[in-house]
């Protein structure tokens, strides 16, 4: 099982992601893509603090949530609705053949898998995981327009007083730039008690066609190819089906 990010990972910042972007409404792109394909039943990969999941859930979906972020799950089962949803401490290769209608993979979760080996194993256990002729939807940034760039603590800096935490100053800063990779770090400072925490990440910037390669290999047809329409020419999402 790949390790988490120490942002998703350490309970203090994993208990700050939702107040931290409150804002999900990125997220109502794929319901209606779920909508869309027809799908009763989702596997959500990387489901995080599970927002996602329970938006499914709660319209009546079979949906599981599978991340390797232990504190992730935890925030996610302590809310609302989260009794309807069946959490996993895994990933894509440990969460077995869940039949799923559709898979997901939203936000970063795709770029999180920087090696070709990882890659390929993530979605020959997303083609297991899927029932026959089911459809893997995947968001990726797109690298011609190098997002890293506004990656900058002038850019990212931000001070947001927390319900019962009190006030948190949040950056984030590109450390190295190689390739197809991009490495940063978050930095989280508390007021209440001076706290320094930093999280360090590597993203895989892949292009169009090597996502499309990618997927052909591990048994998926390419049916279509989308702008993320909240963030159009930044963002593309794949949807695929299972041959």
């Amino acid at each position: 099982m790949r390790m988490a990010d120490e942002g998703f990972e350490v309970p203090r910042l994993a208990q700050l992601y939702d107040p931290l972007d409150p804002d999900r409404g990125d997220l109502d792109v794929y319901v209606a893509i779920v909508d869309e394909l027809g799908a009763r039943s989702v596997l959500d990969v990387g489901c995080g603090t599970g927002t996602f999941a329970l938006m499914l859930a709660a319209r009546g979906l079979d949906v599981t949530g599978v991340d390797p972020a232990e504190a992730s799950l935890d925030v996610a089962r302590g809310k609302p609705g989260a009794d309807a949803v069946r959490w996993v401490h895994g990933d894509a290769t440990t969460v077995g053949a869940v039949g799923a209608d559709v898979a997901t993979m939203t936000g970063n979760v795709a770029q999180v898998f920087v090696t070709d080996e990882e890659w390929a194993a993530t979605l020959d256990a997303l083609r297991g995981a899927l029932a026959p002729g089911g459809h893997l939807v995947v968001e990726t940034r797109v690298p011609e327009r190098e997002a890293w760039r506004e990656w900058t603590r002038a850019a990212t800096h931000a001070v947001t007083d927390v319900d019962g935490v009190g006030q948190v100053e949040t950056w984030t800063e590109v450390t190295e730039v190689r390739g197809e990779l991009v490495t940063f770090r978050a930095t989280w400072v508390f007021a209440s008690d001076g706290a320094v925490l930093t999280s360090h990440s590597t993203l895989r910037f892949r292009d169009r066609r090597t996502v499309e390669q990618s997927l052909e290999r591990a048994g998926f047809e390419v049916v279509d190819v989308r702008d993320a329409p909240d963030r159009p020419g930044r963002e593309l999402v794949f949807v695929a089906r299972q041959t």
